[in-house]
């Protein structure tokens, strides 16, 4: 017998409805804990990466620095306490320096007699600092500062509070930045044993660069003919000492110093007698006494950069170590040939 549409049954459709009303029910108490869920989240979106705990260092000039921000990668916050545009030699601390190495977890300077204030700087950091200090110069074969015997040749008039014992260039030459490098690299890990492995793996990407640099400056400054290299700063003993070059300063370690008109002579007549076709520069101070020098002697200036610091101009650009010690390796070799 055909049953009539409204004498058939109404289970199939029943049993749909309380389907659908079992979903909503559902999802109504999923998003009750959801929201619960979030809540106790804080809000955070579920993609969010935890936040990076960065250890907090203070380097005493830009080559630190340098090293310290490519090595401690995105687990460091670096702060450079010289500002770029001012030279070293220059420079003295102030309480706001103090008070940031202070709140520091590591404290890295150079040593060999660069930071003059550093004995008084560490004193004063406060008393409940827990900064770890480091000098980054240990294990560098250090060179002794010239000091002439012959009068005639250096002003004793005054005293310079300056004055280095040690030439502490340390870092203008490849050789010696790759033990500092390696000293950076263990005064991380002796801060944050934690990230040992990322500090290790990023030393070793720097180290590779670092090498072919210090291969470039021996192949081609062991081709030059010229070896002799005239500067208006001493600041590249280390440099001359790696690659078999012969540095003349017009000053002394220190590029404040002020020659005497018979020093210029003296330079004047070494730089005709050897060939020497330019007066190297820098940037960070005047270029006064090395034209004059260059007028006397009939030649040309070029910069060589002693790498204390970055221009203004240069931080802008994005400049780094490793680019200026590039044109340095250009600069030389142009005026040795």
């Amino acid at each position: 017998m055909k049953l009539s549409h409204s004498q058939r049954p109404f289970r199939p459709i029943a049993a749909a409805m309380l389907s659908a009303m079992l979903v909503i029910a559902g999802c109504a108490g999923n998003n009750n804990g959801n929201a619960a869920a979030n809540n106790t989240a804080g809000n955070q979106p579920a993609s969010a990466a935890p936040e990076v705990q960065k250890l907090s260092v203070v380097t005493s000039f830009y080559p630190l620095y340098y090293l310290t921000s490519e090595i401690g990668g995105e687990h460091v916050e670096v702060t450079n306490l010289i500002s770029s545009g001012v030279e070293p030699h220059d420079w003295t601390p102030k309480s706001q320096d103090l008070n940031k190495a202070s709140k520091a977890e590591l404290f890295l300077y150079h040593g060999a007699g660069l930071e003059t204030w550093v004995e008084d700087f560490t004193k004063g950091l406060s008393g409940d600092s827990a900064v770890m200090v480091k000098a980054m110069s240990e294990g560098i074969d250090l060179i002794e500062g010239e000091e002439d015997e012959d009068e005639d040749s250096h002003d004793h008039s005054h005293e310079d509070e300056h004055h280095h014992a040690i030439d502490p260039h340390t870092w203008v030459s490849p050789k010696s930045v790759l033990v500092l490098a390696q000293n950076v690299k263990n005064s991380l890990i002796a801060a944050d044993a934690d990230n040992a492995a990322v500090y290790e793996q990023n030393y070793t990407a720097l180290h590779g660069k670092l090498t072919t640099l210090d291969k470039d400056y021996a192949e081609k400054l062991g081709a030059v003919k010229q070896k002799n290299i005239v500067v208006s700063h001493e600041a590249f003993g280390y440099l001359a000492r790696d690659y078999g070059l012969n540095q003349v300063s017009i000053m002394g370690l220190n590029p404040d110093a002020e020659p005497r008109a018979q020093d210029i002579l003296k330079i004047a007549k070494f730089v005709k007698e050897n060939d020497v076709k330019y007066i190297f520069f820098e940037e960070l101070v005047s270029d006064q006494l090395a034209v004059m020098l260059a007028n006397e002697a009939k030649v040309e200036t070029m910069v060589l950069n002693p790498l204390e610091g970055l221009t203004k101009e240069q931080e802008k650009a994005g400049i780094t170590y490793l680019n200026l010690m590039q044109s340095n390796l250009q600069n030389l070799v142009q005026a040795l040939q």
